[in-house]
């Protein structure tokens, strides 16, 4: 056919390459459905998912094949009549076919992580190159991953050169005729097609993914390479803002009394319940302390349970949320009391954003620590504890026992060497941990021997939210670390004088159906709930607390507790304040532009690329409103979650640190 038609080898062979990198990019989509799928959702359903992501595919092999398409409209460059230009493109579709591979491999990595197509999140690697290839190569089995992409980088290579020499077998007598353009020019307009948007009215971008409204669907039309280079524009800091037009809604959310935008700060001063006990405050951050896994939740696998002995004795609130995921977020909107809105970039990174006011620099006259147990240069969590005045920070190089794996020594030797500096201090004191064992390669230390580990089915595992035999006995050390800190802090003079906290960096998405209602995992709340602790058996009255409220509180509520004047300047508020008129906490999920808020009936939430709103229940019992009601509910809860994300923005920029 191609003969009859004159149509040239070039042409020719950029269309059999045209097919194979389909075949590669829609094997990867297939390979998706099966590995990540959700249990309930079928094959058929996934049709749209299929059809957006041809269009997807079809712009990014366009992308590949336009420079050999529009070079060898000149002879010269053309694979067939130059032997140089042939084996600069097969060098060429080399390079390219393993980047292609190593975008879906690292893609298959991020899925399987946290159910999310690659973005410009992933350049974390270049921001902290040491931590992060040690993760991934104490993690996977890397050796055999490098073999496998450089196999099947030569396949994919010799499949081309195949194709190659049968055009040249199929076409002998092509040189006969002219070398006709047209055809180029025909298949450089096809391509042009395909990179606008195959059957689009508007130029194809991942936005139209998330109008599929289901995080499975919308990540499986998504090609990881449209999501990376698009999200990469999202790293620039925000510095457009609405937060004026918006400070009467935040005026009431806040319980402000001035009018001014300069004036969201407000003196707080100590109630009647304030401890004059003068406490130390311990604030305990916890890595991927997931609420669905945990023993609080009711989840059978019973993962936490000496936490869950702790809850009983201190005031727990059950439905915390971080306001995002991502340890670099959730550290510090519990240290700014802001949530982290910028789209991409940490603001931790962000030179704007990272100098920012804290809370406890109001503890006056407190000793301020900061441990952790790698290095604090890792996501810039120097530059901010470094708000905090005076701040010590220990971390690795300043231990004295050996590095467990990348995140340096392990969580049980951190807590014990925070505690025997504590023990020594002579006045109060406000220290910070953070921990991280509760993450890959998920190692424990074989000095642990009293550490029990559980051999459980996967079937079990799956069934109740966790994704292999480590994972579950990471979280079950956890608890023994929080063990072996409480039970060895309980030996020492300070202790009946100290507030605990113990709050999540960020939960993880997954399978919360034993649990919680469908918006955990269909609109993703799993991600960010997590248990929020408030623990001092001498000071405190226990309480359980089930409305929702925000990592950003946690300083203003501790503040609270203790007989000091403190100043608030940020979104964070004392959610054991009786006062409070509404109960919410704010959601954003960076790369598709979700935002919202949770209350104590709904999770409503917007996407801000695009016209898209939904409300859904976060209890047991579905939405039972009529439109009226449904539509006067999704206005209020709109205008509160766009409130509050106007003015994260412009506070991430003027919250600063005098």
């Amino acid at each position: 056919m191609f003969t009859k038609w004159k149509v040239p080898k070039t042409v020719q062979w950029i269309i059999k390459l045209f097919l194979i990198y389909l075949i590669i990019f829609t094997a990867f989509r297939i390979a998706t459905v099966i590995f990540f799928k959700p249990k309930d959702t079928n094959w058929l359903s996934l049709a749209p998912s299929f059809s957006l992501g041809l269009k997807y595919d079809l712009r990014w092999i366009s992308f590949i094949a336009a420079p050999i398409a529009l070079l060898s409209l000149y002879k010269k460059f053309s694979p067939f009549y130059n032997v140089v230009a042939k084996n600069f493109w097969t060098g060429y579709l080399a390079i390219i076919t393993l980047l292609v591979l190593f975008f879906y491999g690292a893609d298959f990595g991020q899925f399987t992580y946290i159910n999310a197509r690659l973005n410009a999140d992933a350049l974390i690697v270049v921001d902290d190159p040491r931590e992060s290839l040690q993760t991934i190569w104490q993690s996977y089995p890397i050796v055999w991953i490098l073999i496998g992409l450089f196999g099947a980088v030569m396949m994919t290579v010799w499949m081309i050169k195949r194709t190659h020499v049968s055009i040249e077998d199929k076409n002998v007598s092509i040189h006969k005729f002219s070398y006709r353009k047209i055809w180029h020019w025909f298949l450089l307009l096809l391509l042009g097609w395909f990179i606008y948007g195959f059957f689009t009215a508007q130029p194809l971008d991942i936005f139209r993914a998330y109008s599929l409204n289901n995080g499975f669907k919308s990540n499986l039309a998504l090609n990881p390479m449209q999501n990376f280079f698009t999200t990469l524009g999202f790293r620039k800091p925000l510095l457009e803002t609405k937060a004026k037009e918006n400070f009467p809604i935040m005026k009431e959310y806040l319980g402000l009394g001035a009018n001014d935008l300069d004036n969201y700060t407000r003196l707080v001063h100590p109630n009647s319940k304030a401890l004059e006990s003068k406490p130390n405050v311990v604030l305990v951050i916890c890595e991927s302390f997931s609420m669905y896994k945990s023993s609080m939740s009711g989840n059978v696998l019973n993962a936490s349970p000496y936490f869950n002995e702790m809850c009983k004795e201190g005031i727990f609130f059950s439905r915390c949320f971080s306001p995002t995921f991502g340890t670099a977020r959730g550290v510090f909107a519990t240290i700014s009391g802001i949530p982290d809105v910028q789209l991409s970039k940490f603001s931790t990174r962000n030179e704007a954003a990272v100098n920012q006011r804290t809370i406890i620099n109001d503890f006056e006259g407190y000793n301020k620590f900061y441990f952790i147990g790698g290095r604090s240069e890792f996501n810039n969590f120097k530059g901010l504890v470094q708000n905090i005045d005076s701040i010590n920070i220990f971390e690795e190089g300043k231990y004295n026992v050996p590095k467990l794996n990348v995140w340096g020594i392990s969580d049980k030797n951190l807590f014990i060497t925070a505690n025997e500096k504590m023990a020594t201090q002579t006045k109060p004191f406000f220290t910070i941990i953070q921990t991280a064992d509760n993450h890959r390669p998920f190692n424990i230390p074989e000095e642990d021997k009293d550490f029990i580990q559980k051999n459980i089915s996967k079937e079990e595992l799956e069934k109740n939210g966790f994704e292999s035999l480590k994972e579950y006995n990471a979280f079950l050390y956890s608890d023994y670390c929080f063990k072996n800190f409480i039970e060895a802090a309980k030996k020492e003079t300070y202790f009946n004088n100290t507030i605990f906290i113990f709050v999540g960096d960020h939960g993880i998405e997954g399978n919360a159906t034993a649990v919680y209602p469908n918006a955990w995992i269909e609109q993703r709340l799993a991600d960010e709930h997590i248990p929020l602790l408030f623990y001092a058996p001498a000071l405190l009255t226990p309480q359980l607390h089930n409305e929702p409220v925000s990592q950003i509180d946690v300083l203003p509520t501790v503040a609270s507790m203790i007989q000091q004047p403190y100043t608030n300047s940020t979104l964070g508020r004392n959610i054991l304040d009786t006062t409070v008129k509404q109960h919410a906490a704010f959601i954003i999920y960076h790369a598709p532009g979700w935002i919202g808020i949770v209350n104590d009936k709904y999770f409503y939430r917007k996407n801000i690329h695009m016209e898209n709103d939904e409300l859904v229940s976060v209890t047991k019992e579905p939405i039972t409103l009529n439109k009226f009601q449904e539509d006067s509910v999704k206005k209020e809860m709109k205008k509160l979650t766009t409130a509050i994300y106007e003015t994260a923005k412009w506070m991430l920029v003027n919250n600063k640190n005098k």
